[in-house]
C-alpha cells in the first residue's frame, strides 16, 4: 500500500501563486509516474498534469499550459506542482496519483494510488 500526502494548498487572490507538494511512501518512488487532478464543486475531476518516472516528460491540461509546472526529486519521494497566475477556474481540490507511467494520463481509473487531496482556492 502507498501513501500520498498533498500539502501547500490555501485561499489566494487571483493572479498569485502556490506550490503544491505530494510525498509519496513508496520504497520504489522512481519507477512511477506521478499525476495530478483536480475536482470543482459540481464538475467531474479532471487531469492536471503528468510528469514520467525522470522528470523528462511533462504534460499538462491545456488551459493550465505556461502557467504551471511539474517538477520530482526521487531521493525525496516528492513531486511539486508549481502553480503561477492562478485564476478563479483553479478553484478545486487537488488530488496526486500514481502509476507507472505517463502514456494516456488522464484515464482515471488506470491509477494504482491516489492522495486525499488539498483545497486551492482563488478568489478576490
Amino acid at each position: 500500500q502507498v501513501h500520498l500526502a498533498e500539502s501547500g494548498g490555501g485561499l489566494v487572490q487571483p493572479g498569485a501563486s502556490l506550490t503544491l507538494t505530494c510525498l509519496s511512501s513508496a520504497s520504489d518512488f522512481e519507477d512511477y509516474a506521478m499525476a495530478w487532478f483536480r475536482q470543482a464543486p459540481g464538475k467531474q475531476r479532471e487531469g492536471v498534469g503528468c510528469i514520467n518516472w525522470s522528470g523528462q516528460l511533462i504534460y499538462f491540461k491545456d488551459s493550465v499550459k505556461g502557467r504551471f509546472t511539474l517538477s520530482r526529486d526521487n531521493a525525496k519521494n516528492t513531486v511539486w506542482l508549481r502553480m503561477n497566475e492562478l485564476n478563479v477556474d483553479d478553484t478545486a481540490m487537488y488530488v496526486c496519483a500514481t502509476k507507472k507511467g505517463c502514456a494516456d494520463w488522464e484515464d482515471q481509473p488506470d491509477y494504482d494510488y491516489w492522495g486525499q487531496g488539498t483545497q486551492v482556492t482563488v478568489s478576490s
